[in-house]
């Protein structure tokens, strides 16, 4: 579904991503697994035509990113590290704005919009405006409107951020579910390791390179370390960030 090779992006004399080639099946929830300043949010703002890489090829559903833009951008849905609702609008106003936006027809936006939601919760929660609803609900939302159009691929940009544990584990259950349903491919990125161990596999990313690609256990095999946090920890411990997963638990 998704596919990287030999992806650079430099920032001046600063390369934030190296050379870097990934490969992803459908229904497959990968976690992408990396410090601060990993580079993750780098790979999220190319892989979303919001920057270009200065080397290599992406391909989405087989379209080319560099040749077919429109083509591999549909087929991609997108929740990024900050929420992008708009507050004061209805749930459901939200969502249809999405929908009119990728020129879905409205009985369909609002069919979909009523199965998604329920699917996820929302159901009593569609004509309520956004700003009143809890931290893990407005993700939801989000969640809800990346799959609105039906993407093949799923971009996770460090979702969780400020949810408490109740709502990260909710969300997490929620797109598993659809992982498992429509067989979408997703990639998680994070850098809590408690969010990448129950992954399918698990991507280390560390100064813009893959360290290790595999389940979690082949994983921390290859970090050489009894578990996955203290191998993320060994590896990645050139970044000021990389004590962190050590300091939330």
């Amino acid at each position: 579904m998704l596919s990287v090779r030999g992806l650079t992006k430099r920032y001046g004399e600063r390369t934030a991503l190296k050379s870097l080639t990934l490969t992803l099946r459908p229904g497959e929830f990968t976690a992408l697994l990396g410090p601060n300043g990993a580079g993750k949010s780098t790979l999220f703002q190319v892989l979303t035509g919001l920057f270009a890489a200065d080397e290599g090829e992406v391909e989405v559903a087989g379209h080319s990113l560099r040749h077919d833009a429109p083509a591999a951008l549909r087929n991609i849905g997108v929740v990024f590290q900050q929420i992008s609702l708009d507050l004061d609008l209805s749930v459901r106003r939200n969502l249809l704005f999405h929908a009119d936006l990728h020129g879905l027809p409205r009985a369909l936006a609002n069919e979909r919009i009523a199965t998604d939601g329920a699917r996820f919760g929302l159901g009593a929660e569609l004509d309520r405006k956004v700003r009143e609803l809890s931290g893990g609900n407005r993700r939801k939302v989000e969640l809800v409107r990346a799959g609105l159009h039906r993407p093949a691929v799923l971009l996770m940009d460090e979702a969780t951020v400020g949810l408490d544990p109740k709502s990260r584990h909710d969300l997490l259950a929620a797109l598993r579910e659809d992982v498992r349903t429509r067989g979408v491919c997703v990639l998680w990125a994070t850098h809590w390791v408690e969010e990448a161990a129950p992954a399918d596999r698990v991507l280390v990313l560390h100064q813009g390179e893959l360290l290790a690609d595999g389940t979690p256990a082949a994983v921390t095999a290859a970090l050489g370390e009894p578990t996955l946090e203290q191998g993320f920890i060994a590896r990645t411990s050139g970044s000021a960030d990389a004590a962190a997963p050590r300091e939330r638990r």
